[in-house]
């Protein structure tokens, strides 16, 4: 006999499919308009084309100069090296700072160790816009020169609550028994962490990195206020291009970071998951 659904669940999955909808079209829409051969309306579709790809990567296309967006592929590998060594050094210094605050919050008995945890959560929930005016001031105060210097610092600023979350949430899961195992065989506190807390621990640390990493590359509004002159990053870079119009070969850079960002998400997700 054939069951009915109640109106209760058809509402919650017609729901659930419009949500799914809202968030996920318009991330399609821009896949496949960076396949569109029209040059200067790319809401008008006039055929498959890689062109843009090829024009990104420097290959040979049939595109002329006056439909190239892109001010030269020299300044776009720039201000992808410029993000790359950002998130790289970023990452490093953010997983280190946020790894050591999350076992000290877990691990140590301490005043005022509740407000000392909700102060790592400020960075997260503070608007991106306050942070990047609150940087600004402190570098200007203090003599900083913008550039990729004071990016690193702005990054790192509130990528190290992002990975204490992470961290944190792994130690939550972790058995305490098997470091105090550690311990009453003598071992001391430098090889309970690097034979026990570290292993049991890594794929919340790998997890933590990643997402920093992600979020660094991505970061556009923080990025702009702290930036200088010579160290556009690809966002900023995007951003410069997008007062000109939208063209397809945005749409092909924009989709080039949508894959990665999915790899690397992916992968972070995947080792965070992971219970051994």
């Amino acid at each position: 006999m054939k069951t009915r659904m109640r109106p209760g669940a058809v509402f919650l999955s017609v729901f659930g499919w419009l949500f799914l909808t809202f968030i996920y079209v318009p991330i399609l829409l821009i896949v496949v308009f960076s396949f569109n051969a029209n040059p200067v309306n790319m809401m008008i579709w006039e055929g498959f084309t890689l062109d843009w790809y090829r024009t990104i990567f420097g290959f040979p296309t049939t595109l002329n100069e006056q439909t190239l967006y892109v001010e030269s592929t020299a300044q776009l590998y720039s201000a992808v090296l410029n993000s790359l060594t950002v998130a790289f050094l970023t990452t490093l210094v953010s997983t280190i700072f946020g790894t050591a605050v999350a076992l000290a919050v877990a691990r140590f008995r301490f005043r005022l160790k509740g407000f000392y945890r909700a102060l790592m959560f400020m960075p997260m929930i503070m608007p991106d816009i306050i942070l990047g005016i609150a940087l600004l001031i402190f570098f200007v105060s203090f003599g900083f020169s913008l550039g990729l210097q004071t990016i690193v610092i702005g990054h790192t600023t509130f990528l190290c609550s992002y990975v204490f979350v992470v961290v944190s949430a792994r130690l939550a899961d972790m058995d305490e028994s098997l470091e105090e195992a550690s311990a009453d065989l003598g071992a001391d506190g430098w090889t309970t962490f690097r034979r026990i807390t570290l292993p049991m621990i890594a794929p919340g640390v790998i997890g933590g990195a990643m997402l920093a990493f992600i979020i660094s590359m991505d970061d556009l509004v923080i990025t702009y206020f702290i930036s200088g002159v010579d160290s556009t990053t690809l966002p900023v870079h995007i951003y410069g291009m997008l007062r000109r119009g939208i063209k397809p070969e945005i749409n092909a850079i924009a989709t080039i970071m949508l894959l990665a960002s999915f790899v690397i998400a992916s992968i972070g997700l995947y080792l965070r998951a992971r219970k051994r």
